[in-house]
C-alpha cells in the first residue's frame, strides 16, 4: 500500500490503543485537578470502563480485519496474532482492576490516581509490544510496560519490602534492557534494518556470508534479555522479591500480563527474525536455537519447583511457581509445531484464570491474618468453605490435576514435546510437576488439616467472593470442556498467525 501522509491510513484499527491512551491521559488530568474530591473507587471504575471499551473494539477489529494491516512502513502491524494477545492483556488488566478497587480501600497505596493510570500505561506498552513489527516500536512498548511496572511495584511507599523490591526490579530490569538492546544492535548491524520481517530475510545472507557466530550471539543476548520479562532462567531471581514486595493486584498483573507480553516478544522477535537462518544441520531455530530454549525451559522448571519447596511466604512461593510455569511455556518452542500457538494461548488463558483467582484469595486471607506466611491459610475451610474450595481448584490447576484447565494446558504442551521427540524435556515436565504437588498441597493441608487462630467466619467482600467463584467455575468448565476454548482459537485466528511467507509450507 502506497501512502504519503499519516492521513492516508485507516486509524480505526488502532482504536483499542487510542482508547487506553486517552483514558490514561484523562485520568491523570482528572486526578490532577479533582484531587481528593474524588473517591478512590471512582477512578478505578472509570479505568475499568476504558479497558472494557478497548476490548470491545478489539473484537470489532477482529471481525473487520481480513488481512494484516500495517502502519508507518510496517512498524505497527495489526493482525490476528496481536489481537489474540491484546484480548489476553485486556482481560488481565480488567481482573487486576477488579482486585484493585477493594484493595485500595485498605489505604496501603496513598496515590490511587497514579496507580490506575500507570496500570493503563503498562497495558498500553504490552499492546504495542504485541503489534510491533519493528525493533524501535517493540522497544518503546517494552520500556513503557517496564517503567510503569517499576513504579507500580514501589507504590507502597511506607513498606520497606516494597521499596527494596522496587529497587531490585529497576536494577535487574535495567541490566536486562541493556542485554536486550545489545542483541538488537547486533541484528541492526548485521542487516541494516529495524523491520523484523526484513531482518528475517537479511539474516540468512549474513549467516551465509560468514557472520554465523554473530547471528548466534544476537540470538543468545536477546533470549537472555527476554528471559527477564517472562521470569525464566537465567534471568529469574528478581521475581520472588518483587512478587513479595508489590501490592497483591500488581503481583497478579506482573504474573500474567507482563509474562504474556514477554511471550508475545518471543513469538514476534525470536521466531520471525531467526526462523530462516541456516544452522549446522538444518534451520538454526529448529536446531541450535531450540536447544538453547530447551535448556532455559528445563532450568526454569527445575529451579522454580525446587526453590518453591523451601518457601514459607505464599507470594514468594507463587513467584517460584511462576518461574516454573515460564519453563513449561517455553516447551512448545523446542522446536515449534503447527499447533504451538494454540498450545501457548490456551495455557496462558488457563493461567490467567488461576492466578487472578489465587491472588484474590491470598489478598483476602493475608489482609485478615496480617501475614503472608503459609500459616495464614490454617483452618480456612472452617472459616470460609467456598473460598477454601475455590483456592483448592486453583492450586490443583497449577499442579496439573485432571478436570481443571491447567491439566489440559500441561497435557497439550506435553504431547507437543512428545510429537517432537523431546522425551528428555517431557520427562522433566512430569518430574517437576510431581515435585510441585508438595508445595501446592502444602497450602491445601493448611486449609483443611491445620487449626487456625480463630473459627470466626472470614469477612469476604461480596465482589471478591463472586469474582473468585466465577474464576473457579471457569477453571473447572474449561478443564471439563477444553475444546470450547481451543475450537474458538482455531476458528478466530489464522493458523499461520499472519507470519506470511516467513513460514515454511507445513506451517501455512
Amino acid at each position: 500500500m502506497d501512502v504519503n501522509t499519516i492521513f492516508s491510513y485507516d486509524w480505526s484499527y488502532l482504536l483499542p490503543e487510542w482508547i487506553i491512551l486517552g483514558f490514561a491521559t484523562f485520568l491523570s488530568l482528572l486526578d490532577l485537578f479533582a484531587g481528593k474530591r474524588l473517591g478512590k473507587t471512582v477512578l478505578g471504575w472509570l479505568t475499568l470502563v476504558g479497558v472494557v471499551l478497548a476490548g470491545v473494539f478489539v473484537f470489532v477489529t477482529m471481525n473487520a480485519l481480513d488481512k494484516p494491516y500495517s502502519y508507518m512502513a510496517d512498524m505497527i502491524r495489526i493482525d490476528d496474532y496481536g489481537n489474540a494477545f491484546k484480548l489476553l492483556f485486556l482481560a488481565g488488566a480488567a481482573f487486576t482492576l477488579l482486585l484493585s478497587i477493594p484493595y485500595m480501600k485498605q489505604g496501603e497505596v496513598k496515590h490511587s490516581g497514579e496507580y490506575y493510570y500507570l496500570l493503563l500505561t503498562g497495558l498500553l506498552g504490552a499492546m504495542v509490544m504485541a503489534s510491533s513489527a519493528d525493533l524501535i516500536t517493540l522497544f518503546v512498548g517494552l520500556e513503557l510496560l517496564s517503567l510503569s511496572s517499576y513504579v507500580l511495584v514501589g507504590l507502597r511507599k511506607t513498606s520497606l519490602h516494597s521499596n527494596e523490591s522496587a529497587f531490585k526490579y529497576v536494577v535487574s530490569g535495567g541490566i536486562a534492557t541493556a542485554v536486550t538492546l545489545f542483541g538488537m544492535s547486533y541484528l541492526y548491524g548485521l542487516t541494516g534494518t529495524t523491520n523484523i520481517y526484513e531482518i528475517s530475510s537479511r539474516l540468512v545472507h549474513a549467516s551465509l556470508a560468514g557472520y554465523q557466530f554473530l547471528v548466534y550471539a544476537a540470538f543468545a543476548f536477546l533470549a537472555v534479555g527476554l528471559a527477564f520479562k517472562i521470569s525464566a532462567a537465567p534471568n529469574h531471581m528478581w521475581a520472588p522479591d518483587v512478587y513479595q514486595g508489590a501490592p497483591t493486584p500488581v503481583t497478579a498483573f506482573l504474573a500474567v500480563v507482563s509474562k504474556a507480553a514477554g511471550f508475545a516478544l518471543v513469538f514476534r522477535l525470536l521466531m520471525i527474525a531467526f526462523f530462516q537462518v541456516p544452522g549446522e544441520a538444518g534451520r538454526f531455530f529448529f536446531e541450535e536455537g531450540s536447544l538453547y530454549l530447551a535448556v532455559m525451559a528445563a532450568a526454569s522448571m527445575i529451579i522454580g519447583n525446587t526453590m518453591a519447596l523451601r518457601q514459607t511466604n505464599v507470594k514468594r512461593m507463587m513467584a517460584y511457581s511462576g518461574i516454573a510455569q515460564a519453563g513449561y511455556l517455553l516447551v512448545p518452542f523446542v522446536p515449534p509445531t503447527t499447533l504451538f500457538f494454540g498450545e501457548v494461548m490456551f495455557y496462558l488463558f488457563a493461567y490467567l484464570l488461576v492466578i487472578f483467582g489465587a491472588f484474590a484469595v491470598i489478598m483476602v486471607v493475608t489482609r485478615d491474618q496480617q501475614t503472608e506466611e503459609l500459616k495464614a491459610f490454617a483452618g480456612l475451610y472452617h472459616r470460609s468453605p467456598l473460598l477454601a474450595v475455590s483456592m483448592s481448584i486453583f492450586l490443583l490447576s497449577l499442579a496439573g490435576i485432571p478436570i481443571t484447565a491447567g491439566f489440559f494446558g500441561k497435557f497439550y504442551l506435553f504431547m507437543g514435546a512428545i510429537a517432537q521427540e523431546n522425551y528428555w524435556l517431557a520427562a522433566i515436565m512430569i518430574a517437576t510437576s510431581v515435585v510441585s504437588y508438595y508445595y501446592y498441597f502444602g497450602i491445601i493441608r493448611q486449609m483443611y488439616m491445620r487449626p487456625g487462630t480463630t473459627e470466626a467466619p472470614l469477612a469476604v467482600p461480596k465482589g471478591i467472593g463472586a469474582f473468585v467463584l466465577v474464576l473457579a467455575a471457569a477453571t473447572v468448565f474449561f478443564g471439563a470442556l477444553p475444546g470450547v476454548a481451543t475450537n474458538y482459537l482455531q476458528a478466530q485466528f489464522n493458523p499461520s498467525f499472519n507470519f506470511g511467507d516467513m513460514l515454511p509450507p507445513e506451517f501455512q
